[in-house]
């Protein structure tokens, strides 16, 4: 294994810390609500709190990586996540439980980004496909692991540990690291774009605070509804900045490259599904099946068993079908597995589930590798910092709002027809969502990300 390897292994583990803190923290938020004595509107305000500091935060990373280095600014943001985890894990009271995600979403971040422009910003484009099949494993595997290791956590620990299993981790990638990575040049940063940054952060942040409010009920869907179009509005406002600014907060010549652009657009709906499937899979089990939340648990960990069951052969299945024909691969696992499991039943054979779960996982997994791979195909080295920050600002958003789109989505259909089969439209939805990213790709060129694959 050679250096490069062990440092993209080593930023994806710090990828998991921080994917896994972000979806975990659901499981714990009953008994996190008897703990503080809140409501359970009032305490998941700790994980929406998290992703909209996220969010807002991201476009920063870039422009911190160029002005302090990288390595420093992935150490320091690796430091202040596992601090505030245990800050967490400490609070003796809501006020300081919130003030310390808000802080641990801005090193989440810092970090994120970071790890990922380690990676891939000198990275050759013919060994692309190799270094970002190592950095997406942790956007496959923490939303599929959450529920069960969630679940085994506050049945048999404390919610506590949900925060405090960060602190070895965070001390143990921080001492790899300082030691694998090697101290990068510092360039003269631009002026930092003020403006730029404000903007984006009212975009994204109205965008994702509408996603969250849209998932209280009813009574907040028309204040989620303006909210999200002020969102959209501003963001309209953002790319017109973004472009005529002599100096921006990133750059958007990437969005000029069709492999670039397509992983933005048709990537971002998968990423959807990726964060909505396991959530709604696992409060289906529980709320229809009236499964324990261990149980269920167990069902969808085979979304991360197929995720790292195909993982070793996607790069050859890519080389093999080329990247619209592993794309389409994709698509159909997807669609197909979604709407099958619109009609399981709590007497449906265990295996058949897992065969779903699982060829689903496999699915995900090869999508995602082939968009990751296909993103900087095109994209030189100079401008890989500012595709990376876009990158990484449109795929926290597709996950913030995948949870709530099919929230929102189960909850309309509920006034049209049972619980039951609200959630088995809802799985059919998440299936038909492929049509659009299957359309788009029927447009790309055969030999599209030729120079990453040989």
């Amino acid at each position: 294994m050679n250096k490069e390897i062990k440092i993209a292994l080593l930023m994806a583990a710090s990828l998991l810390m921080e994917i896994l803190d972000g979806t975990i923290v659901t499981t714990a938020l009953p008994k996190m609500a008897q703990y503080f004595h809140t409501s359970s509107a009032t305490i998941a305000l700790t994980v929406s709190v998290y992703l909209i500091t996220v969010a807002i935060f991201i476009p920063l990373s870039g422009w911190m990586a160029n002005r302090f280095g990288k390595k420093k600014i992935w150490i320091l943001s690796v430091i202040l996540f596992t601090v505030t985890s245990l800050g967490n894990a400490l609070a003796s009271n809501f006020v300081i439980l919130l003030v310390m995600r808000i802080i641990q979403g801005i090193a989440g971040a810092l970090m994120t980004p970071t790890a990922r422009l380690i990676v891939l910003e000198k990275t050759p484009a013919s060994q692309l496909l190799k270094m970002v099949s190592y950095l997406i494993w942790p956007a496959l595997i923490a939303p599929a692991i959450a529920p069960m290791v969630g679940g085994f956590i506050v049945t048999y620990w404390s919610w506590h540990w949900i925060f405090l299993i960060n602190i070895p981790i965070g001390l143990i990638i921080v001492l790899f690291g300082t030691k694998l990575i090697d101290a990068d040049p510092i360039s003269e940063a631009p002026a930092f774009d003020v403006v730029g940054f404000i903007e984006v952060a009212l975009a994204a942040g109205m965008v994702l605070t509408a996603a969250e409010l849209a998932t209280h009920g009813r009574n907040y869907w028309l204040g989620a509804f303006g909210l999200f179009i002020l969102g959209l509005m501003i963001g309209f406002v953002v790319y017109r900045h973004l472009r005529k600014s002599s100096a921006p907060l990133f750059s958007l010549n990437a969005l000029k490259m069709t492999s670039f652009r397509i992983c933005q657009t048709s990537g971002s709906v998968l990423w959807l599904c990726v964060g909505a499937l396991p959530f709604v899979l696992t409060i289906f089990l529980q709320t229809v099946f009236q499964w324990s939340a261990v149980k269920a648990g167990s069902y969808v960990l085979f979304i991360f068993v197929g995720n790292i069951g195909i993982k070793p052969f996607t790069n050859s299945i890519i080389r093999k079908l080329g990247y619209r024909g592993a794309l389409f691969s994709a698509y159909g696992m997807v669609f197909v597995t979604s709407i099958a499991l619109a009609f399981i039943q709590p007497n449906t054979v265990p295996v058949l589930i897992i065969l779903l779960a699982f060829i689903s996982g496999v699915g995900r997994s090869l999508a995602l590798t082939a968009y990751n791979g296909l993103s900087f195909s095109e994209i030189p080295p100079e401008d890989r910092n500012s595709a990376n920050t876009l990158n990484s600002v449109l795929q926290t958003l597709a996950q913030g709002l995948g949870i709530s789109l099919i929230t929102v989505v189960v909850s309309v259909l509920q006034f049209f027809t049972s619980v039951t089969t609200a959630y088995e439209l809802g799985f059919i939805f998440l299936g038909l969502l492929m049509i659009f990213p299957v359309i788009e790709t029927l447009f790309l060129p055969k030999d599209i990300g030729q120079a990453t694959i040989g």
